[in-house]
């Protein structure tokens, strides 16, 4: 199964933006389907943006929709994610995985959106 290592969090005031990246290795990054997920304390884990083996589509939650793009370098075995506009409520923590096998989790990124 994969490995997944997440970086890019931090703290950002309201409208602030953010690039998340994920470092996939253990498997062959290039022929699954990959996505970001998140979870707020004291909520269920939430698919947030998902993205095909090339890139080439991409399914995102409504609440960041047209705020938030996925992206991924094949090449490099990384999966992105461009945060924009970001709201309080986009505060958890971030993790990455492929969506249709949720290996072990990494230990996620924190994003804390407050002012």
């Amino acid at each position: 199964q994969g490995q997944f290592v997440e970086s890019g969090g931090g703290l950002v005031q309201p409208g602030g933006s953010l690039r998340l990246s994920c470092a996939a290795s253990g498997f062959t990054f290039s022929n699954y389907a990959m996505a970001w997920f998140r979870q707020a304390p004291r909520k269920e884990r939430e698919l947030v943006a998902s993205i095909t083996t090339t890139g080439g589509g991409a399914n995102y939650l409504g609440s960041v929709e047209g705020r938030f793009t996925i992206s991924r370098d094949n090449a490099k075995n990384t999966l992105f994610l461009h945060m924009n506009s970001l709201k309080p409520e986009d505060t958890a923590m971030y993790f990455c995985n492929v969506p249709s096998q949720r290996w072990t989790w990494g230990q996620g990124t924190q994003v804390t959106v407050s002012s």
